[in-house]
């Protein structure tokens, strides 16, 4: 009888990791993960393309990822080109009608880019904005004040309703929707939405398994710089309350919390600077950020 062939520990270590996918790819098959694509991610090439990959191989083996992206490092980057400034409020940009020109300018090619890394790794990926099919309606955003009154962030919206006609139907056609996150008004208003709050109740409206968001931070962590995971929305509400969590990573607790709250299993803020973060998170044992459970 033969001696059984010596593999290499790298050949052992990848089989593995395929087994240990298996139970995912079966409890995922044929449900939808929405992405917020955004952070490190976005910016550099080999995360992009480990990316693109991911998304595909998820396709792939029957589940249906949904990619929102933003364009926050692009939009500064142009902005600094200009010579302006952005402006922040509770983590959201205010945007007059020449920065909603710039924003949408620059969204319409981080969304092409995006779209052509996942068709370059196999995929078939379409991009959309809200304003394709009507499919994302908004109004005017205006946030509450620490004193009276409100602030006026310009044309920034907020999420009225979401079609999800258009998205359905590219999901069964085979198709990666990729999506840019502008809407529009009853009257034909145009606004920027913060593209966190459209993963989030994107991913409620298409009673997704997963809401998946690539940050450039490990997750959420306490005032020790400590990875908090397993959270509650109970437990995200004292955080918030006590100032833990606050800034950039106020839009993302939000719609985390509106997306457990409202139907989707569980959500994921992930660090977008790790190698196939995506992959990770969603087919192995290994989470690479904070888990936020519905209940």
């Amino acid at each position: 009888m033969n001696a059984p062939l010596n593999h290499s520990p790298e050949a052992a270590e990848k089989a593995r990791i395929l087994a240990e996918a298996l139970p995912y790819i079966q409890q995922f098959h044929g449900k939808s993960i929405v992405v917020k694509f955004g952070g490190n991610a976005m910016t550099d090439d080999d995360l992009k393309a480990d990316f693109a990959r991911d998304v595909v191989l998820l396709k792939l083996v029957g589940i249906n990822p949904v990619v929102v992206h933003g364009g926050g490092p692009q939009i500064e980057e142009m902005l600094t080109r200009l010579g302006k400034k952005g402006e922040f409020v509770q983590g959201m940009r205010v945007t007059d009608l020449e920065i909603l020109d710039i924003v949408e300018m620059v969204l319409g090619k981080v969304n092409k880019e995006v779209v052509e890394l996942i068709n370059q790794a196999g995929g078939k990926a379409v991009g959309l904005t809200g304003q394709d099919g009507g499919s994302i309606r908004a109004k005017k955003m205006l946030l509450p004040a620490k004193e009276n009154g409100a602030v006026d962030l310009g044309q920034v919206g907020e999420i009225e309703s979401i079609d999800p006609a258009v998205i359905e139907a590219l999901e069964k056609g085979g198709f990666i929707p990729v999506i840019a996150p502008i809407g529009t008004g009853a009257d034909g208003t145009t606004y920027n939405i913060n593209a966190d709050l459209v993963a989030g109740k994107l991913a409620e409206i298409l009673k997704a398994e997963k809401l998946v968001v690539l940050t450039n931070m490990p997750g959420v962590l306490d005032k020790n710089g400590k990875l908090l995971t397993g959270l509650t929305p109970r437990r995200i509400d004292d955080l918030v309350a006590k100032g833990v969590i606050s800034g950039g990573m106020l839009p993302k607790i939000g719609s985390a919390l509106d997306a457990a709250r409202n139907g989707v299993k569980s959500v994921h803020i992930i660090d977008g600077r790790v190698p196939h973060a995506l992959l990770l998170e969603v087919l192995t044992d290994q989470g690479v950020g904070t888990l936020i459970r519905s209940k």
